[in-house]
């Protein structure tokens, strides 16, 4: 099985909003989405957040290391969705909360080990986001 999942993109603006309260926002950054499964480790988390800060995706092949760029994580289980069968997406690949929210955290804390200024959204929250996507650049990442 396919470990934890982020998908990357390289945004002038984006900002998360929970019941009407704006919890995330950046400007000229990475809006990361962070699924776990599983098997997923803090290892694994790590290593996620070193990938994602070194990622040389932004403006002339550099990284959000080499400019300071600020980057939102927002947790996202659905990028776990199993939709081989039906109509119905299954998310059996996604971990559970319990299990979920601690890696999603550890992914944070070591982007800010590394020196990223790290903005959230709200674990298990129904979160608006918004964003507006520069290039457009979209990586999708896996462990």
């Amino acid at each position: 099985m396919v470990g934890m999942r982020a998908v990357v993109q390289t945004v002038s603006q984006a900002a998360v909003t929970v019941d009407d309260e704006t919890v995330g926002e950046i400007s000229d950054g990475l809006l990361v989405l962070v699924g776990v499964t599983h098997d997923d480790t803090a290892d694994d988390a790590a290593a996620m957040a070193r990938k994602i800060w070194e990622l040389r995706i932004m403006d002339g092949e550099r990284s959000a290391s080499d400019l300071g760029a600020p980057i939102l994580v927002v947790s996202q289980f659905t990028l776990y969705a199993d939709t081989r069968k039906g109509r119905r997406p299954s998310w059996g690949a996604a971990a559970p909360g319990p299990v979920a929210e601690p890696l999603v955290e550890a992914v944070i804390a070591s982007l800010r080990e590394l020196g990223a200024k790290v903005e959230t959204g709200r674990f298990g929250a129904m979160m608006l986001v918004s964003s507006i996507n520069v290039g457009p650049r979209t990586i999708i990442l896996e462990r």
